[in-house]
């Protein structure tokens, strides 16, 4: 029962990665199929919330180091950038909820949603950062024995990768969007969907590379302030 509920959640969050990525270029895909995946993202989000009750009731239990602070707090502002994210994107609707329109939100509720959506690919990115020990301990058990060479091979590949997440998130003025000096994203259609999706992906494994190692380090600083207090 508990592999089957442990197996969920990592489909979930896999399904979520991906939900997110292909919600980024809006006008690469039809406005239909941007809608209909906004719609998965909310049920896969839901569904999250709903395997991780646990840790949601467990929120006012037990001590809080600064990895657990950080780590409560990403999920806070997540939970409220999705909620932001979805209520703009169904006063945005031309096609699921097209009934629901109320004068004078469209150009706020757009901004909002621009606003939500990069942000939450940034938190979200974080969050995955915060929790991928667990991907790398599943990869472990894959082998018998522990490498210094299969280690280092991959952080050599996450770190390589990460440095273009660096310099695609300069190309797609990412930073721009996230401070709304851009208020409309702007697409190569010619390039098509492809290298936009290579160029986020990369960003937002930047980001939860950032993540992992800061968690990695507030770990490390929580246990030397534990050793050192007795």
């Amino acid at each position: 029962m508990k592999n089957k509920r442990f197996t969920a959640k990592i489909l979930i969050d896999i399904g979520m990665t991906i939900c997110l990525l292909l919600l980024m270029p809006y006008s690469l895909l039809s406005e239909t199929a941007h809608e209909w995946i906004g719609m998965a993202m909310l049920v896969l989000f839901i569904s999250h919330h709903i395997l991780n009750h646990k840790w949601v009731t467990s929120v006012r239990k037990g001590k809080y180091n600064a990895f657990r602070v950080i780590q409560t707090v990403l999920v806070i502002i997540m939970l409220i950038l999705i909620m932001g994210s979805m209520i703009s994107g169904i006063l945005l609707s031309n096609h699921i909820f097209k009934w629901i329109k109320i004068s004078g939100t469209y150009m706020t509720a757009r901004q909002i949603h621009m606003f939500c959506a990069y942000w939450g690919l940034v938190v979200m990115s974080l969050h995955l950062g915060f929790h991928w020990n667990i991907a790398v301990a599943m990869a472990r058990r894959l082998w018998e024995h522990p490498s210094v060479i299969r280690t280092w091979a991959a952080r050599s590949v996450a770190t390589t990768i990460a440095g273009y997440g660096l310099y695609a998130f300069y190309r797609r003025q990412i930073g721009d969007y996230l401070i709304m000096r851009m208020h409309f994203v702007f697409y190569d259609y010619e390039k098509g969907i492809f290298p936009f999706l290579l160029d986020y992906l990369a960003v937002m494994i930047l980001i939860a590379f950032i993540g992992y190692y800061s968690g990695v380090f507030l770990k490390k600083t929580g246990k030397r302030k534990r050793k050192g207090s007795y």
